[in-house]
């Protein structure tokens, strides 16, 4: 078998970079924030934003487009510069949908984080300035990772880390394997050289749907932060799976904390229906819910136990 000699793996490396840039530039916006005040508009901020429809829904973080705004400028590579409104917000999932007044965007291609592994390389590609978009690389450093979100403590479950460095208004940018796919949204730096992006996956696909259709989310709220883990291999034997999800936080004043959830408990099923990944307990987390009892399977030390709550409504 013939070695591959390590100038040729770095050109690789850089031919791959190069090709996913060029592919996701079109379709990565620079957006400036403005909100209204007195002799017309002043801006407030700066961010990015992946396109998702040819006729203007725009991707971005919701923090890019909080506090008193309903939209602002979105610029792109091909120069063009296109006003914008906040369709939806929602600060739970840290992901807003925006609907800029133009058409024939270039639309990107999105993904689905729940392929990705510890190790692939990953590129995060933002657009700080409006004409030529930032590109940074590096590999996924870990997965499952949970983000606090202001107000009640509530987290985002399921982040990215990866170790592509994210520069000043990259937040709202595209993070993107190395086939051109979008599979999250750049939302934090979350130490020197660690930035955190929310995945897009089959409960953050249907959070945007939700927002371009309605404006708003609504589903249950648990008050847990947590990711998967491996079952111990008894406990895997009797509920006949492997994975569940392990509580890392209990949110203060959450329902999770008046039921006597705790950390370290290991959540194999909701109503019934089995958990085996963080995005099983998302996709449980349904409207129906809000308000009414439900059981929780949960082994806790060893035992397994069932924890009745009621879930509040997840707000903004």
């Amino acid at each position: 078998m013939t070695e591959v000699s390590e100038q040729e793996a770095l050109d690789a490396y850089s031919q791959l970079v190069t090709r996913v840039a060029e592919q996701l530039a079109p379709s990565v916006a620079n957006l400036r924030v403005m909100r209204r005040a007195r002799g017309g508009r002043v801006p407030v901020g700066l961010g990015s934003a992946v396109v998702l429809t040819p006729d203007g829904f725009l991707l971005t973080s919701a923090h890019v487009v909080a506090g008193r705004t309903n939209g602002g400028r979105a610029g792109l590579t091909d120069g063009r510069e296109l006003s914008f409104e906040v369709v939806g917000r929602d600060d739970l999932s840290e992901l807003a949908v925006l609907r800029a007044e133009g058409d024939d965007l270039a639309p990107a291609e999105l993904g689905d984080a729940e392929s990705l592994r510890v190790g692939q390389l990953v590129v995060a590609i933002g657009n700080p300035h409006g004409f030529a978009g930032s590109v940074t690389a590096g590999v996924v450093s870990a997965l499952g990772r949970s983000l606090p979100t202001p107000g009640r403590g509530r987290m985002i479950d399921n982040v990215i880390q990866t170790d592509a460095a994210l520069n000043p208004g990259n937040s709202g940018g595209a993070l993107v394997d190395g086939r051109g796919r979008v599979v999250g949204v750049n939302t934090a730096v979350a130490g020197i050289g660690l930035g955190l992006a929310v995945p897009i996956n089959t409960t953050t696909r249907r959070v945007i749907g939700a927002l371009m259709t309605e404006g708003r989310v609504r589903r249950a709220y648990l008050g847990v932060g947590g990711g998967t883990r491996p079952l111990p291999p008894r406990t895997a034997r009797n509920v006949g799976r492997r994975t569940c999800v392990e509580i890392v936080e209990v949110a203060p004043g959450s329902p999770a904390e008046a039921a006597g959830l705790r950390a370290e408990d290991l959540v194999v099923a909701v109503g019934g229906q089995p958990v085996e990944t963080v995005t099983d307990l998302q996709r449980l987390m349904v409207a129906d819910l809000i308000g009414a009892p439900v059981a929780l399977s949960v082994i806790r030390q060893g035992r397994a136990l069932e924890v009745e709550l009621v879930p509040d409504e997840l707000t903004s």
